[in-house]
């Protein structure tokens, strides 16, 4: 800290939190949580999406104890290995459920805070909703056919220099361009693309997960499986138990 951060912070009345700040941020979910990942600063709009009509009846709570299970539980064990490590989350692309059933993307960010000595004592981290780009602009259009053609070709390996190429950009250009519109890298974009066709089978068929898996571009179970739940906070059965909507889980 700067020592001029360390007076102007010496002079408020109050402890500053950002909180008044990040309720003005509709798209942005923040907390701070203390050395037991319980809240104990929060904004409206994780208010909003736990369900939750006043932010201080998630104070004292874990992610856990607020959140759908057993989404609340991956989300807690990633609170829990930032206490005791001390190693942030960053930028993690993560598909949330919210109350309502909806599904939404968003980028995450936990870091640790630490006391004088160095100890961490608690988390402070966001999560920022992430939009789908308007495909009527001219910079979609540059990309689109690429984009097109990584949908359609889940089920293999892509790497950036063939997207590129069907953009007709250089790798580094189609990356920039991709990063721009989707505040993702060209990887976590795949990745997105493939979450969401696996979740779609998953909650739209009774295919068997295997299949589901090598559908997605997943030559290996366990990694689909890891993957699936590192990205989702659900196993594909889990999730297929949570959320099939033909009404046989298979």
């Amino acid at each position: 800290m700067s020592p001029e951060s360390a007076t102007l912070f010496a002079r408020l009345a109050s402890p500053f939190t950002a909180e008044a700040l990040f309720d003005c941020l509709l798209d942005v979910a923040y907390f701070v949580k203390n050395e037991r990942a319980q809240y104990v600063v929060v904004n409206r709009t994780l208010a909003d999406r736990c369900g939750f009509r006043d932010k201080r009846d998630l104070l004292g709570k874990t992610a856990e104890q607020v959140a759908p299970a057993p989404l609340g539980r991956t989300a807690l064990e990633q609170d829990m290995a930032v206490l005791r490590t001390g190693v942030p989350v960053r930028n993690q692309l993560e598909l949330h459920i919210y109350p309502t059933g909806q599904a939404g993307w968003c980028l995450t960010d936990k870091f640790p805070l630490t006391d004088e000595r160095g100890r961490v004592v608690g988390l402070a981290g966001v999560s920022h909703d992430l939009h789908a780009p308007d495909e009527s602009a001219g910079q979609y259009q540059a990309v689109a056919a690429a984009v097109n053609h990584a949908r359609a070709n889940l089920d293999r390996r892509l790497l950036v220099g063939e997207l590129a190429a069907v953009a007709g950009l250089s790798a580094y250009q189609f990356d920039q361009r991709i990063r721009r519109l989707f505040r993702l890298t060209t990887g976590q974009l795949l990745l997105k693309f493939r979450m969401d066709a696996a979740a779609e089978q998953l909650r739209d068929t009774t295919r068997p997960v295997t299949q589901v898996g090598l559908d997605c571009g997943f030559a290996d179970q366990s990694a689909f499986a890891r993957q699936f739940r590192r990205t989702t906070g659900l196993t594909p059965g889990e999730y297929r138990r949570a959320f099939l909507t033909t009404g046989e889980a298979g």
